[in-house]
């Protein structure tokens, strides 16, 4: 499995990176830009100055989305595991923001490590794939998922007391 890009925690808060927010206000003021001057030199009849006041908000605001959009992909992916360059071309090259759904519909579940050796894994694995280390509590008789307080199985009724529930699963039950 790839090892995810990590993260710090003051750079968490900052879900969307600063280039792209430029990027998105830099699109905007050229919205701006293009329909309060550009415009009115090329055409003698213009539209009425509510629509072009709608106009020029909703098409700024849809273009600078989309760059946060692609900011945004292109920071997620690398904690999951998945390739940032391929989600954010996809992003930018499919229209209508059809590229940014194929991402929210196909990402990967966020990346974690395994407590005994350091594995990267996924946050829904119950035992690590390189060492077997126990992630959660789970039944000795149907290997469910059982909290570490639990004293017996909520689906087949086998007592927990006698499992050899490892020494982190119990302390962090308790």
């Amino acid at each position: 499995m790839r090892n995810p890009q990590t993260i710090s925690v003051d750079e968490e808060s900052l879900a969307v990176p600063i280039w792209s927010i430029l990027a998105a206000a830099a699109f905007f003021a050229l919205i701006e830009y293009y329909v309060w001057t550009i415009l009115p030199r090329h055409y003698s009849t213009l539209p009425p100055l509510g629509m072009r006041v709608y106009f020029n908000i909703s098409w700024g605001i849809l273009g600078a989305l989309y760059f946060l959009m692609i900011g945004f992909v292109s920071k997620d992916a690398p904690r999951r595991g998945m390739s940032p360059h391929f989600w954010g071309m996809l992003c930018l090259v499919m229209p209508c923001g059809i590229g940014a759904v194929l991402y929210f519909l196909l990402r990967s579940p966020l990346l974690s490590r395994c407590p005994a050796c350091g594995t990267h894994i996924q946050n829904d694995f119950h035992f690590c794939p390189q060492c077997n280390c126990p992630l959660e509590a789970s039944c000795g008789n149907c290997f469910r998922t059982v909290r570490a307080t639990d004293h017996f199985c909520t689906r087949c009724g086998h007592s927990l007391d006698q499992e050899q529930m490892p020494s982190q699963l119990r302390v962090s039950g308790e």
